[in-house]
């Protein structure tokens, strides 16, 4: 089995470490909270514990890192992982922008490592549907989408909503586009802390004349995760609260008639059966399947890095907008 050495047991860490734990050998818990790392290590009793993350990497059996430490220790941390000849996943985003971002896929590619950024939905089987729904054409053209995703709640101090959770969003967008944009734009406001935007819209058009729209907030009476995708033949939404209907296809859409008058056709729902598997033990299964050979390596790296550069465009255009 893939050994692991696992830093960062704090808000979502215990997460991976469980499946992890499952489908690998997880040897190391590193983090910098006696009282949390205790916690872990009753969990996982057999796996040694420490504070130093140096430590961890020193070890020459362990294979593969995972890294769920604060937004702002991912590169740093990433980087020397890579450096010490280990395969990296570290949750979403890997850098803080793109410059570094393609530092770590270029240290991955020159050891020949898998760099794996954590972007959840990704792997969630509802994505993988809607995807093949759309490759296969059963949308028709996709004409626009627009992500939903707000909460009150999880209010963080070193990044603003858009690399928070936007990033979710994002991620799934430009893998059902399978583009990057030419045109991005971004407006939020700060209410609750200075420079720390709480509530964003943006907007993208790609290449191919597809547009799409996201508002983000973690200031918001509504828990909302939904993902709508417009196609010229039938729609389809991907809403992730919903118990047993994650996603929907609604065969309806707009028809032309003659002498250029338009009418709207309306059919029947469809809700597709769908695996219920965890969408992190996908992810988790993803990474060590790369680790064990199976794909190209740095595939989830650069699609990371095409998020990032995406980001840093909202948020130039954040920065942009008039106080």
């Amino acid at each position: 089995m893939i050994r692991i050495g696992h830093a960062g047991l704090g808000y979502w860490g215990p997460n991976l470490a469980r499946n992890f734990g499952a489908l690998a050998d997880l040897r190391w818990l590193c983090d910098l909270s006696p009282d949390v790392l205790d916690k872990a290590a009753k969990a996982h009793p057999q796996a040694r514990t420490t504070d130093d993350f140096e430590a961890l990497l020193a070890d020459p059996e362990v294979d593969a890192v995972v890294i769920a430490t604060p937004v702002v220790t991912h590169y740093e941390l990433a980087k020397q992982a890579l450096s010490a000849g280990k395969h990296v996943f570290v949750e979403k985003p890997q850098a803080q922008s793109s410059a570094e971002a393609e530092e770590l896929t270029a240290l991955a590619e020159e050891r020949g490592l898998v760099l794996m950024p954590g972007y959840l939905l990704l792997y969630h089987p509802a994505l993988h549907r809607l995807k093949e729904l759309i490759d296969e054409g059963e949308l028709g053209d996709v004409l626009y989408l627009y992500g939903n995703r707000q909460n009150l709640g999880q209010i963080r101090r070193d990044e603003n909503a858009l690399w928070s959770i936007g990033a979710q969003d994002l991620s799934m967008i430009l893998h059902l586009v399978g583009e990057e944009p030419v045109e991005a734009w971004a407006r939020g406001e700060s209410f609750l802390r200075t420079g720390i935007e709480d509530v964003v819209f943006c907007y993208l058009r790609f290449p191919s004349g597809i547009v799409a729209h996201m508002h983000v907030s973690w200031l918001d009476p509504h828990k909302i995760r939904m993902l709508t995708v417009v196609g010229r033949d039938k729609m389809a939404v991907f809403d992730d609260m919903e118990p047993d209907r994650k996603l929907t296809v609604y065969d309806k859409g707009p028809v032309e008639r003659p002498a250029s008058d338009w009418q709207v056709r309306v059919g029947d729902i469809h809700i597709p059966n769908l695996p219920s598997e965890e969408p992190l033990r996908r992810e988790v299964a993803r990474f060590l399947a790369l680790v064990d050979g199976q794909g190209d390596p740095l595939a989830p790296a650069r699609e990371g890095l095409a998020v990032i550069r995406t980001l840093e465009q909202l948020q130039e255009s954040l920065d942009r907008a008039p106080a």
